[in-house]
């Protein structure tokens, strides 16, 4: 047992801690959510991770983004998050596709995953994305929105079909609906109600726009609670991971006696 693993095991039990190492978990987009999500998964001993995202370090990431200090400013995102998995896991195998999600490399993120985490925002991307995965049998967790959110206890995880009170939830549920997806993704929330009527980025014509030509709506957020939808993406998928009820304390063995 690798010592840096220790304390979760006498949480989950050695076995668990094994299984683990031997799972593949795909993250599209490592920014506010994405990021932290990463660093908890890599914590946790995943054992190959693999990263999607085609942006660079900016100096207005640094109030949420785990990834983003003065000393990343310009570097891309993934090359500064794998950088960071291994000082973590020298043991993990990292994986990172440094390009904007497309329909054409889902692939990417799909072959061979036992979970895939949507952590992007643009809407059109993310309702393709979920629906790809869901047809093709391919475990996946959302996140919606937490920008505009000043609440962090308020985050909670449904089924995207039963979440409530978020406008860019409400669109992706529409899109989801017509492409044939019901219950089955699980997805991290906000009910806080925020003054903001969802606009897809690549619609909204005073947004920035990034190298990659995406177009991005400058939206107010706080770490607390970008950290709290970062931690709970990986809550949700450590729980699809392991054994039922190992982090609920009900799972046989799953401690050390």
């Amino acid at each position: 047992m690798n010592k840096q693993f220790q304390r979760i095991s006498r949480l989950i039990g050695e076995e668990n801690v094994m299984l683990l190492s031997g799972k593949t978990v795909s993250i599209a987009g490592i920014g506010a959510v994405g990021g932290f999500a990463v660093e908890m998964l890599a914590r946790c001993g995943i054992g190959h991770i693999r990263i999607l995202d085609f942006d660079t370090v900016s100096e207005t990431n640094i109030n949420r983004q785990i990834i983003a200090l003065h000393s990343t400013i310009g570097m891309l995102k993934t090359d500064v998050m794998k950088k960071r998995i291994l000082d973590i896991n020298p043991d993990c195998h990292v994986e990172a596709f440094p390009e904007v999600l497309t329909d054409e490399n889902h692939y990417k993120l799909f072959d061979g995953a036992d979970i895939v985490l949507d952590c992007i925002d643009s809407v059109g991307a993310k309702i393709s994305l979920l629906s790809d995965a869901y047809h093709s049998g391919i475990p996946i967790v959302s996140s919606m929105g937490a920008a505009l959110r000043r609440n962090a206890s308020l985050v909670r995880t449904a089924d995207i079909m039963d979440t409530w009170g978020c406008p860019l939830a409400r669109q992706i549920r529409s899109g989801l609906r017509k492409q044939g997806v019901g219950k089955g993704i699980e997805s991290v929330f906000s009910p806080e109600k925020v003054d903001f009527n969802y606009i897809d980025p690549d619609e909204d014509e005073e947004a920035e726009t990034a190298e990659s030509g995406r177009k991005r709506r400058v939206l107010g957020s706080l770490p607390i609670v970008t950290a709290v939808f970062g931690e709970l993406m990986a809550d949700l998928a450590l729980r699809k991971l392991l054994p039922n009820g190992t982090l609920d304390g009900r799972a046989e063995g799953n401690a050390r006696k």
